[in-house]
């Protein structure tokens, strides 16, 4: 730490992100990337704009906005762009919680807890139930906004429409925020909610089911005053977030919706069938509507089993948290990418078994 750096940011621990490793080729299973590239549509409107990129993009993001409305049959004016859906969050967060404070699960996204930090949000936790999910009565006494990520980010359990319309309804004076990275693979979006609910945001990204992680693309669905009031932060803190390609891509990835749907449809059949083999030699997999599987094998700890996949070309991503430092997180890949996967787990639990007699 520099003599410079504000005194109040000495202890913030940044977010960790997975390993994005550059020395050698491995099968990358460990970010929720989608294994599929951008649709040729996308592809097509960057080349058209990258002639352009001497001129600033439009700040309104009018082209990426208005497909986004149209997704779920909103408003522009129900919509705020983001560089990614982290930044959707950080304006969320900065506009609604600094002086509020916030709750969230004990396991989830790991990037609420460094917002709360770089922010000075004071945060509560809240425990999941023993299997997992998320028990929207532990929430019923709570004043606080709550932030619940829907499927919840590290253990993929997707939580239905009407339990969150039930968290919402506790306390309509209250602020909800669902974060629906993973809700394309199996889930019902709330984003329709947001016209019936004024204390509803919902918080989307198109890394996951729209190919795009490297293009930064993210959107929060809200009602119009509550939209307004992140649309007066996002335009204070970054006029010109997005950048003209990504908006084009963003757009045409949202309008494409036979390609989306064919990916989609992809990961869950190859997530259901690495579940169904995994339980078959028996790992204990968390059930999940995202595009990732928690696992954990009985008799071999997390870290080991993240250590040997990665010594045979293989990332995923382990997480020292108590809960789940048994389980590893392995993003759903092509059939043969999961293939490959599920053999080389299954040969290092046998191998570690065997030494362990």
């Amino acid at each position: 730490m520099s003599r410079f750096m504000c005194a109040d940011l000495a202890a913030l621990e940044p977010y960790v992100p997975g390993e994005q490793p550059q020395d050698k080729k491995y099968i990358k299973l460990n970010t929720n990337e989608s294994p599929f590239p951008p649709a040729e549509g996308v592809k097509r409107a960057v080349c058209e704009r990258a002639d352009m990129l001497n001129l600033y993009s439009d700040p309104v993001c009018t082209v990426f906005r208005r497909a986004a409305a149209e997704r779920y049959g909103l408003g522009v004016e129900n919509v705020s762009p983001g560089n990614g859906s982290d930044e959707n969050l950080l304006h969320i967060f900065y506009a609604f919680l600094r002086d509020k404070g916030v709750a969230f699960p004990d396991v989830t996204y790991g990037f609420y807890k460094v917002l709360c930090g770089a922010l000075g949000i004071e945060y509560k936790i809240v425990p999941l139930k023993a299997d997992f999910s998320v028990n929207v009565a532990d929430y019923a006494s709570i004043n606080t906004p709550v932030c619940i990520a829907n499927p919840n980010a590290q253990t993929g359990i997707y939580l239905p429409t009407e339990e969150v319309e039930k968290l919402v309804l506790q306390n309509t004076a209250r602020l909800v925020i669902i974060d629906e990275a993973y809700i394309d693979f199996g889930g019902q979006s709330c984003a329709p909610l947001v016209n019936k609910y004024d204390n509803l945001i919902v918080v989307q990204t198109l890394s996951k089911s729209r190919s795009l992680a490297g293009a930064r693309a993210g959107v929060s669905f809200a009602c119009e005053a509550l939209t307004a009031d992140i649309e007066k932060v996002r335009c204070s803190l970054n006029p010109y977030n997005i950048n003209s390609m990504t908006m084009y891509a963003a757009a045409a990835a949202l309008k494409d919706v036979p390609y989306f749907e064919k990916c989609t449809r992809e990961v869950q059949l190859v997530r259901e069938y690495a579940a169904t083999t995994l339980k078959n030699y028996g790992f204990y997999v968390l059930p999940s509507l995202s595009n990732f599987l928690m696992a954990k094998a009985e008799g071999v700890s997390g870290q080991k089993l993240y250590e040997k996949l990665k010594e045979r070309g293989i990332l995923v991503r382990h997480f020292s948290d108590e809960r789940i430092k048994d389980f590893i997180r392995v993003s759903i890949g092509t059939r043969a990418q999961t293939e490959q996967f599920l053999r080389a787990a299954i040969e290092i639990v046998r191998e570690e078994l065997h030494e362990n007699g």
